[in-house]
């Protein structure tokens, strides 16, 4: 395993009753770029293995303002209640917002969307790769939390592949699907054809006639 620990280092930490239980939330300072990120944690995590985890990228259009274009506020909603129901876990939220390439960029890339480009040509047309997200520094704070091993809520191998990358073992993946709406739906599409996130929208569409 890459020994991350000394890239990060916690910096505040208390126990936060949130509408989805009673948490322990951690400030990690990254000493590279000296960013704060969250680990949001349920239960004793130390040496334990195949605790579930959801690495969770920022995103204040969603989280903030509610919204429509993507699915990220539903998915760090379902990931806390999921955890919420567990006897540990943790989320893990990452300052790396719009896939990394910052809050001002990702408004740039949303209104090339406007003009009819999908998520992953307003990137390339801005510079940047579909995903500029690293998880070195997610990996240095599962090390510092002393977590053996990890089941990863998410629909991204890439996720898996950059945490395993830093030494991080994933047991297992748990999927993370949302119900897409009109406004993110060429969204949910563009990231499982272009990014080769796990999405079954046959699923979906089976889950929404049932509850119809």
């Amino acid at each position: 395993m890459i020994d991350l620990k000394n890239r990060v280092s916690v910096y505040a930490k208390t126990n936060l009753p949130t509408l989805y239980g009673e948490f322990k939330v951690y400030v990690f300072h990254n000493k590279m770029d000296q960013k704060e990120h969250l680990a949001i944690v349920k239960g004793d995590v130390l040496n334990s293995e195949t605790v579930p985890v959801r690495i969770h990228s920022e995103c204040l259009t969603s989280e903030v303002l509610g919204s429509l274009k993507c699915d990220c506020r539903e998915q760090l909603q379902t990931a806390l209640k999921y955890i919420s129901e567990q006897e540990r876990g943790i989320v893990l939220y990452m300052r790396q917002e719009g896939r990394g390439i910052g809050l001002g960029n990702k408004i740039r890339a949303y209104a090339l969307q406007e003009a009819g480009y999908d998520t992953v040509e307003a990137n390339h047309m801005l510079g940047f790769p579909d995903d500029l997200r690293s998880y070195d520094v997610a990996a240095g704070m599962l090390q510092v939390l002393g977590v053996k091993s990890i089941s990863l809520l998410t629909n991204n191998p890439k996720k898996i592949a950059g945490v395993e990358a830093f030494g991080i073992r994933v047991e297992k993946r748990i999927p993370l699907q949302i119900e897409p709406n009109s406004f993110n739906e060429k969204y949910l599409h563009t990231k499982a054809q272009k990014s080769g996130h796990l999405l079954n929208f046959e699923q979906m569409v089976n889950e929404i006639d049932l509850a119809s």
